[in-house]
């Protein structure tokens, strides 16, 4: 169930004017940036006093990408495990999830492999994955290598970036890289008359493929 600082996304919900609607989830240990990350994407603020989000929460932003315009709901997780019953309920039906981790913190990498489980387990088999080490822009702090980060990305077979929600880095080209992902698998699906991808609601379907974005680190 949503919080009530959800009011913005649940105002947002009610407009039908769009191509496609995505569900994204945030998800990753407690304290890695989820909420600022999420806040600096949709709100483009940040604040650095952190306030452990209680379940869940989500904000919805409309972007346009390949003359499409994709409605975006957003979904913030909370890491801890108390919650975890709660916030793997919301996986199914999710076409992307941004994998984050904190890369000062050495637990929060460690369980990139377990949330990368729950993702297989909890929800559906063509849901893209995105892996985030967050926080690069405190360098002297750094405890996990980017090339660490890299090389489990690709052994979990999902895309890299390093991002910094404080210093903006990279938190736009993740979201637009997961959607363009999305896009891409859609088009193969539609080109392979595949009914299990989802997605789009009653219109114009995508026909052609997404662009690739450069992948790019800190």
């Amino acid at each position: 169930m949503a919080s009530a600082n959800s009011t913005y996304g649940q105002k947002e919900s009610t407009d039908q004017n769009f191509d496609f609607m995505f569900k994204i989830l945030i998800i990753g240990n407690s304290s890695v940036g989820k909420t600022s990350f999420l806040f600096r994407y949709a709100d483009d603020s940040f604040t650095p006093a952190f306030v452990s989000t209680v379940g869940i929460d989500f904000k919805v932003k409309t972007i346009y990408r390949n003359d499409k315009r994709i409605k975006l709901q957003i979904w913030d997780t909370a890491g801890q495990e108390r919650y975890r019953t709660i916030t793997t309920a919301y996986y199914r039906g999710a076409m992307g999830f941004i994998l984050m981790y904190d890369i000062t913190n050495e637990d929060s990498f460690n369980a990139v492999q377990d949330w990368s489980t729950q993702i297989k387990t909890y929800s559906w088999d063509n849901a893209q994955v995105l892996v985030v080490g967050n926080k690069c822009d405190v360098e002297d702090e750094r405890v996990v290598a980017s090339e660490r980060g890299r090389l489990l990305s690709e052994q979990l077979g999902f895309e890299f970036f390093e991002a910094s929600a404080k210093d903006n880095i990279n938190v736009k080209q993740t979201f637009e890289r997961l959607v363009d992902i999305i896009c891409e698998r859609m088009a193969e699906s539609l080109d392979n008359n595949d009914p299990t991808i989802t997605g789009a609601k009653q219109g114009p379907q995508l026909t052609e493929q997404s662009t690739r974005s450069q992948d790019c680190a800190c």
